[in-house]
């Protein structure tokens, strides 16, 4: 069994899950429950582990996913606020929360940058001609 597919350990586990936390292998050593006097070197030395080190990497390509919006996402959350399918919560001034509908100009917000997305409302302006200008060394005066 190589030691990529090798299992975590129980400590291997809690170090990568405190260092996903703090970023820091030394105090994720000691949290997974290392001695405080090797914490450093093992934690420095669990970050070298390939098991550890694909775990890491697996577990941030996680987070990374759920903290990015997709193209879909994106477009699906836009369309409910043009639809004025969403609510906001605002607080009055009596200190209460109240849900409001998003405002009409949030809403034409959200459908210009979903026509944006479609390519409408470009402006296209067709060039006919030519220009030509020719400018020659000696044919202007930088003191002018």
């Amino acid at each position: 069994m190589s030691s990529i597919t090798q299992k975590l350990t129980q400590k291997q586990q809690r170090f990568v899950d405190e260092y996903i936390i703090s970023g820091n292998a030394t105090q994720a050593a000691i949290k997974a429950g290392y001695s405080k006097k090797t914490a450093r070197f093992v934690g420095a030395e669990n970050l070298t582990k390939p098991n550890i080190k694909v775990e890491l990497e697996k577990r941030n390509a996680e987070i990374k996913s759920q903290k990015t919006m997709d193209m879909q996402e994106v477009m699906e959350r836009l369309a409910a606020i043009a639809r004025g399918e969403t609510v906001e919560q605002q607080v009055t001034n009596k200190g209460t929360v109240v849900e409001i509908e998003p405002k009409t100009s949030d809403q034409i917000r959200a459908m210009e940058l979903i026509g944006k997305r479609y390519g409408a409302w470009t402006d296209k302006k067709e060039v006919t001609g030519g220009l030509e200008i020719n400018v020659g060394v000696g044919d202007w005066d930088a003191d002018d």
